[in-house]
């Protein structure tokens, strides 16, 4: 990395941080001299784990096998290469984990390598075996974790390079374990017992040790650190060990504390990445089932936490169940046991609603699903039947204090639904998943993204792309002067955060009025403030625009929509466009006539009109691009109004 990242890097410590990151490079030094390679075959559990998950006979079809990663189809029924990057055919080293840089594209993609590694698949094999006791199916889950554990020593190559993973894995592995009921089959496969002992059980204690040695604090406790808790906390529910019981003590207190600490009143997730909301929801949910099944409940304020969680996962979504997407989002998931693309926010509803009984969450989730038959077992299900889902039109939610704003008008199927995002940047002082989306909005039609945004694609590598994702400019706010409004000093580090202030919000029967503002560009001498307001009795958005900058001053601005791929455009004047989808009610978008605007699409000098349905794809897309100059000040109207 070049200086000025470490440079940067340190502007965002504390004094306190700065000592640990010190302790941490000791720590290093140490690990890289005596600990790579290490294997503890002397590790054994105190006693076998007792199956605590209610699984009953589940109907599972065998399915292709391969899971989706990436826009990729990678199949695991064949010898893997642990350290390749599929995307790129590109490999990282085998040398010590830390030492390994994983934020240029020099060993491709890290996060492609990960994503193989985290051994998702290999719950897809526990069910396949479950329903059908075919013994070929438990070589291959044997041949598979022996491959990786030989593949892969102690802190030696990219996959000991991250705690997340390493958690995600144990998560994995406990899955497994129930699902292939280790405990029973040990006791009749000599085979399978002498691999059990002698390789996976001295490897998920070096997971467990890793996960409690390396944990992610101060700027980097985000996600991480919840994750960190998680898989720890699980592991040392069931596996024991003789540090098990101070493991645990250790992860259920951390969990308790960052349910808190990372949300907000309402439980809304700081990080302000809304595809990471339901990653991160899984890290709390499946370690409060573990601790119910192990009598060692959570806090009644960890449950209330947690179904405040799920009720803004609700509120986040439109009529259809889909949600706007603020911030990164690489699709990430804990746990996997449906195959193919399975909607982890409607299925953690199916679980609130088993947990919680909140009928109006039915509307949305996506009914009984494998997750929740092994979460859960045939009690659940019942609970879950027994739940009528309400038939009450859902209203508008607006969250002042947080900065998020649901504008709704549902009339059945028929709805106009707007988030609003005046929000912070992001959590700690990195923001390391936020975008510069100050004031930025999206627009859904009867269940149907129109006016949306514009995505993620990438992290650590394609930096041109990456600066462009994140930036304002792909979001449906203004740019001035071609500035962003916060500065990015690397692909998930940001200094010099703006600061958002709500003015006014406010919900009737007749329309949603909000009112808000940012300091993004006081460089420049400017502030952005916009109100947005829906009349439910026109079907009209109205959005008003003033910058106030120098009077002296000359300024540019651009305005950007940003458009789903299936949305179609019409220009119908110099000012207005009409955007049609086959499946919802047209939106007229009407310009201020100070705007000159015109569609683009797919430009890639300077990069414009694209769309990232998922990380590591991307698409073209139109985009109503704005252009204006102006000095001093400005101010511009916008109506959206949606025709039958």
């Amino acid at each position: 990395m070049p200086l000025s990242w470490y440079y940067h890097r340190l502007r965002t410590m504390s004094i306190p941080e700065i000592g640990y990151r010190a302790a941490q490079y000791w720590q290093k030094r140490q690990e890289r001299q005596s600990q790579q390679g290490y294997f503890p075959r002397e590790k054994q559990l105190l006693h076998l784990p007792k199956a605590i998950l209610p699984i009953e006979d589940i109907d599972f079809e065998s399915k292709e096998p391969f899971i989706p990663i990436f826009g990729q189809d990678f199949y695991y029924n064949q010898p893997i290469d642990w350290h390749l990057d599929i995307s790129s055919q590109s490999r990282f080293p085998k040398t010590f984990a830390k030492d390994i840089n994983i934020r240029t594209s020099e060993y491709g993609s890290a996060k492609h390598v990960w994503e193989v590694n985290r051994l998702q698949f290999l719950p897809l094999l526990g069910l396949q075996y479950r329903a059908t006791h075919n013994e070929e199916v438990l070589q291959q889950f044997q041949t598979i974790v022996q491959s990786w554990i030989d593949d892969n020593p102690y802190l030696v190559g990219v996959n000991w390079y991250s705690n997340i993973e390493v958690n995600i894995r144990l998560i994995v592995w406990f899955f497994c374990w129930e699902l292939f009921d280790v405990s029973l089959l040990i006791q009749r496969n000599d085979q399978f017992k002498k691999f059990v002992e002698e390789q996976w059980v001295p490897t998920i204690y070096l997971h467990c040790l890793y996960s409690h040695q390396n944990p992610s604090y101060y700027s980097s406790a985000n996600n991480h650190l919840i994750s960190e808790y998680a898989g720890l906390f699980v592991a040392a529910s069931y596996w024991k060990f003789a540090e098990s019981e101070k493991w645990l003590r250790d992860a259920k207190a951390g969990l308790e504390k960052e349910i808190v600490l990372q949300h907000s009143a309402n439980g809304i997730n700081k990080e302000e990445a809304a595809e990471y909301i339901q990653f991160i929801t899984d890290f709390f949910l499946i370690p409060f089932v573990v601790a119910g099944a192990t009598d060692n409940p959570f806090s009644g304020g960890y449950q209330n936490k947690l179904e405040q969680i799920l009720d803004y996962i609700f509120q986040m979504m439109d009529v259809r169940g889909n949600i706007p997407y603020y911030g990164d989002e690489d699709d990430g998931k804990v746990i996997l046991l449906e195959g193919g693309h399975p909607d982890n926010f409607k299925s953690l509803l199916t679980s609130g609603i088993v947990l919680f009984g909140n009928s109006h969450w039915k509307n949305k989730s996506a009914g009984w699903d494998t997750k929740n038959a092994v979460l859960f077992g045939d009690q659940g299900k019942q609970a879950f039947d027994r739940v009528e889902a309400s038939s009450t039109n859902q209203p508008s939610r607006l969250y002042t204090e947080e900065g998020h704003f649901f504008l709704r008008k549902q009339q059945g199927k028929e709805e106009i639904y707007i988030h609003m995002d005046a929000a912070p940047l992001g959590f700690l002082s990195i923001a390391a998943h936020g975008h510069a989306d100050a004031l930025a909005f999206d627009v859904h039609i009867d269940g149907y993204p129109i006016i949306t945004d514009a995505g993620t694609y990438t992290y650590h590598t394609d930096a041109e792309w990456r600066n462009y994702f994140i930036g304002t400019l792909a979001h449906n706010t203004i740019r001035v002067n071609h500035t962003d409004q916060a500065k990015s000093t690397g692909p998930t580090m940001w200094i010099e955060h703006y600061h958002p202030k709500v003015i006014k919000s406010e919900t009737t029967h007749q329309q949603d009025t909000v009112v808000a503002e940012h300091n993004g560009y006081k460089k420049l001498g400017l502030t952005h403030r916009r109100s947005l307001v829906l009349d439910k009795q026109t079907n009209t958005i109205t959005i008003t625009d003033n910058l106030s900058g120098r009077s002296s001053q000359a300024y540019s601005l651009e305005f950007p929509l940003h458009l789903h791929p299936e949305v179609q455009v019409e220009k119908t004047n110099d000012h207005q466009f009409c955007l049609q989808h086959t499946q919802a009610r047209t939106l007229e978008v009407q310009f201020d006539s100070a705007i000159n605007a015109q569609e683009v699409r797919g430009q890639t000098d300077p990069i414009l009109g694209w769309y990232s349905p998922s990380f590591r794809v991307k698409e073209p897309t139109s985009v109503l691009y704005g252009k204006a100059t102006f000095s001093g000040t400005i101010t511009l109207v916008t109506k959206l109004v949606v025709r039958a």
